[in-house]
């Protein structure tokens, strides 16, 4: 057995693909119990906080420790619109950035986030005190959204808006991408999806955002990295793939044979399953919620869709336990809201920074460098070099 081998058969255990099960640190920020149905962050019900909160409220708990008082969250609300003008030299930038991707693209606004970081002065935290470190979370926090709708607009030949200071976070991203102050409605709906998406346990981009807080970097490199991981379909682009979906299906008369055709030859149905629920997703259930009280046009026929295809699915994949997931409905509550489609998952990026932040603010506080094994798969080594590679005599 060479020695490469050796290192491999004496570590702990091969963990399974995916790291399915495993668990790879421990964290007070949020937990997600699957078999029940339920997540919280720091103890208490997310869905709770969602239904009776601003983001403002879920963004104090994760980055601060604690639900606010209503004196703090007035505070917190205050302090972080403060926070929303962009930095020096970065708005110029944009339109050259925005040029480059179609509207809603999360290159771009990976891009324009890793500018906006340089140009607050991030560097990688261990050259700079916790104070600075905290103020920079905050920030990148703040101007996420404004980075994000103004790329949009410029992107779709608008003139971007800039943010109001005086709206909540949900009123003023609104604002930033209509041009127009939202009805109570409509913001009430945004609030509530971007309240049950700012964090949901180790997904992928929050443990890339661990991973690369990790090393010591700034937290610019950390929010890069982690959109890098929520752009992928698998991952944070699943909304508006679910209207992919609806639009193929077009009535519901066709749900089921639709439905059917793609289970059978192993197409996977947006909006549906997840690796950790076994039961209906809560995060789905309030949005359905929310869904029904906006009185959307979809509305109906995504019912039909969601119960023909669980349905079909217990039918033709027994044991599996698939049910809609928070993408199912999110579209349709942000559509009915009067976000574009091609926002969909820029939206999902502007509340799961927060939960990034929390998550590499709690990385940093008792850090060690993420640095696991490989079971390496390949030839036997070490291996003789062919004849070409072998040194001549000189």
């Amino acid at each position: 057995m060479s020695a490469a081998s050796a290192d491999v058969a004496n570590a702990p255990y091969e963990a399974p693909a995916g790291l399915a099960g495993v668990s790879v640190a421990r964290t007070e920020v949020s937990d997600v119990l699957g078999r029940q149905g339920f997540y919280h962050y720091r103890g208490y019900n997310a869905v709770d906080i969602a239904r009776r909160g601003r983001v403002e409220d879920a963004w104090h708990l994760l980055l601060r420790g604690d639900l606010p008082t209503p004196q703090q969250r007035a505070d917190f609300a205050r302090e972080t619109a403060e926070l929303r003008d962009l930095p020096a030299g970065v708005s110029e930038l944009l339109p050259a950035i925005a040029r480059l991707s179609p509207p809603g693209s999360l290159a771009s606004l990976r891009t324009a986030i890793s500018v906006a970081a340089q140009a607050i002065g991030c560097k990688p935290w261990t050259d700079q005190s916790e104070a600075e470190t905290a103020e920079q979370a905050l920030r990148l926090s703040a101007i996420m959204p404004v980075l994000a709708a103004q790329l949009f607009r410029l992107a779709s030949g608008q003139q971007p808006v800039q943010p109001r200071a005086d709206l909540g976070y949900s009123e003023n991203y609104l604002y930033m991408i209509t041009g127009a102050v939202p009805a109570d409605r409509a913001r009430y709906a945004v609030e509530r999806y971007l309240m049950l998406t700012i964090d949901h346990g180790f997904n992928n981009s929050t443990f890339t955002s661990r991973v690369i807080a990790s090393s010591g970097a700034d937290l610019g490199a950390v929010v890069t990295g982690a959109l890098g991981a929520l752009s992928g379909p698998f991952h944070g682009g699943a909304p508006a793939r679910v209207f992919d979906m609806l639009d193929a299906i077009g009535t519901p008369d066709n749900a089921e044979s639709w439905l059917r055709h793609a289970i059978e030859h192993g197409d996977k149905l947006m909006g549906f399953g997840h690796r950790i629920y076994k039961t209906i997703d809560p995060r789905s259930a309030l949005l359905h919620e929310v869904a029904r009280e906006l009185h959307s046009e979809r509305v109906a026929f995504s019912e039909v869709v969601e119960k023909t295809a669980v349905q079909l699915l217990a039918e033709l994949k027994p044991g599996r336990e698939l049910y809609a997931n928070v993408e199912f409905y999110a579209g349709v509550v942000l559509e009915a809201a009067g976000l574009p489609r091609e926002m969909f998952t820029a939206t999902f990026a502007c509340s799961r920074i927060i939960g990034w932040m929390a998550n590499a603010a709690e990385q940093i506080s008792d850090n060690r460098i993420f640095r696991p094994l490989a079971n390496y798969q390949g030839p036997t080594a070490p291996r003789e070099f062919p004849e070409f590679w072998r040194p001549t005599e000189p």
